[in-house]
């Protein structure tokens, strides 16, 4: 810079320094502004970087800019009035308010309420009249402990005044009596007469005792008997049950949890017992096995060993080794009709060898048990009672025609409480004996399957009932014949099927690789098909 004053040095550097920019002739030129100054941003560790920032890949900012704040999701929602309520307490119907408008409100039509003061017959009322010959007297007056009449005159409204009550006269000692001679004798003399009296009593007492049991009891008396025999000509109930109960069984399951009693019947003499799946299942599917036990009619009794056993027809078949059996004849239950009679033999409730008799009450009952079993089964009146399932159905010739297997009553009810209302189902011997046979040959049985699930299905028209076909088996028989879920089978080559279990029946009957007709509906559309039935 420079100076006018000639006493300070000179210095060209530092006249550069501090010498006023070329160009600008008058006072030093203003500095640019200074940007504002900002404080550094704080030192935050890692760790609560970590703990407190903002999430990765999230560069908002942590609350919403004034006037963008979310609504809160939660909202009071307020629960609607009860129907109850509105209809007991609401407005009526066509009413704003509910006051009625100011000289809008119903004049009462009833009856304008009596006066509490005066009434109709207030004239006749003696309480009210002045002349009237009643008045409101004293309090009673009692003398000498008793109520005393007090005179009108004196009996007159006034002040009451408090009359002591008169002293009760003290009442006169009771006069002793003098005893005598007569009263000495008495006693002696009641004695005498109770000791006679006892006497004749107890004397005519035995006499009419002893008169009594003579007349009611006689020791040379001996009752006659008939010497005619009952009448049991052959085929009679009693005939049938001689020959056929020495060939039924009482069958017992035990395992460690329950002891289960079914029934059963002898079919061949190597000691096969043909009997219902569920009688054995428990002991059969117990870890460990349970044991099966058998009961004779005479009593005896032997240990039993599964042969096999089928779920789907709810047949099982045992063997027992025991010599001198008797064996059943197995009839043919394809030509029984509605009203031919039967009889029932089995253990129900555990009593063993009870006999029921009723009639044949239906054939060809689709029927599906509690155990998941579909039956093609015989309907029966005669009694069924748990403990009969396994049991034979006889017919009149004494040959076996179904085996016990079900009951149906009103309402739901529990193993021991149920009972028969005269609904009881038996499985065809003739079924029933395909099935033992198969179980006897290879201890198992293959069953025909169209390779879908089915449920019953109603329509209000009645045209289209049948089985609705809710599944069908991938690649299976139903499937590769074009039904698809939704179609409703209603035919089976001439069978009419009202049910699944009708479905499920007419399969059964059938064996693997047999051919059938099919008919479905799919819609208002009537479509025939074939099958070629697989294995279930």
């Amino acid at each position: 810079m420079t100076t006018d004053d000639p006493g300070l040095p000179s210095d060209p550097a530092a006249d550069g320094d501090y010498a006023r920019p070329s160009g600008v002739d008058d006072s030093f030129a203003p500095r640019d502004p200074e940007p504002p100054y900002s404080p550094p941003p704080p030192t935050v560790s890692p760790e609560e970087r970590a703990e407190f920032g903002r999430p990765a890949g999230n560069d908002a900012e942590f609350a919403p800019l004034p006037g963008e704040r979310i609504d809160p999701a939660h909202r009071v929602v307020v629960p609607p009035v009860p129907p109850g309520l509105t209809r007991e307490y609401g407005r009526p119907d066509g009413a704003e308010e509910f006051d009625p408008q100011p000289g809008t409100r119903i004049v009462p039509g009833g009856r304008e309420p009596e006066s509490p003061w005066w009434k109709a017959d207030a004239r006749r009322d003696p309480w009210r009249d002045p002349r009237s010959p009643f008045w409101l007297g004293r309090p009673a007056v009692f003398a000498a402990g008793r109520p005393s009449q007090v005179l009108p005159d004196e009996d007159a409204e006034q002040a009451d005044e408090v009359v002591p009550p008169e002293e009760e006269a003290a009442p006169e000692p009771a006069k002793a009596v003098r005893g005598g001679r007569f009263g000495l004798s008495v006693l002696p003399l009641a004695l005498i007469v109770a000791l006679v009296a006892g006497a004749l009593g107890g004397g005519a007492g035995y006499w009419f005792a002893t008169r009594a049991h003579s007349a009611l009891h006689n020791s040379d008396l001996k009752l006659a008997k008939t010497g005619t025999p009952a009448n049991r000509p052959p085929g009679s109930i009693a005939d049938i049950v001689q020959r056929v109960s020495p060939a039924v069984v009482s069958i017992q399951e035990h395992t460690n949890e329950l002891d289960g009693f079914g029934s059963g019947v002898v079919i061949d003499k190597g000691g096969y017992v043909l009997t219902n799946n569920h009688v054995i299942e428990d002991a059969a599917t117990a870890q460990p096995a349970g044991d099966i036990f058998v009961t004779f009619a005479d009593q005896s009794r032997a240990t039993a060993t599964i042969v096999g056993r089928d779920d789907k027809t709810d047949v099982a078949v045992l063997k027992i080794e025991k010599s001198k059996l008797t064996i059943a004849r197995l009839g043919d239950s394809d030509k029984l009709a509605v009203g031919d009679p039967v009889i029932a033999i089995g253990s129900p409730l555990g009593l063993q060898s009870t006999v029921t008799s009723g009639i044949v009450s239906g054939v060809n009952r689709a029927f599906g048990t509690q155990e998941g079993a579909v039956l093609d089964a015989i309907q029966t009146d005669a009694s069924i009672n748990p403990g009969n399932s396994g049991g034979p159905l006889i017919d009149s010739s004494g040959a076996v025609i179904g085996i016990n297997t079900a009951l149906q009553t009103p309402a739901p009810a529990t193993v021991g409480q149920s009972g028969s209302v005269g609904l009881g189902f038996a499985i065809p011997i003739n079924q029933a004996r395909t099935i033992a046979e198969a179980l006897i040959h290879t201890g198992k049985v293959v069953h025909a399957s169209l390779g879908l699930q089915t449920r019953d299905t109603r329509t209000t028209d009645g045209v289209h009932d049948g089985a609705y076909v809710s599944q069908v088996v991938p690649e299976g028989p139903a499937d590769q014949a074009g039904l698809k879920a939704g179609d409703v089978i209603t035919l089976v080559d001439s069978t009419l099927i009202e049910s699944s279990d009708r479905l499920k029946v007419v399969a059964l009957e059938h064996k693997p690789g047999d051919t059938v007709k099919v008919r479905y509906y799919r819609g208002n559309q009537k479509v025939d098909v074939t099958v070629s039935l697989g294995t279930d």
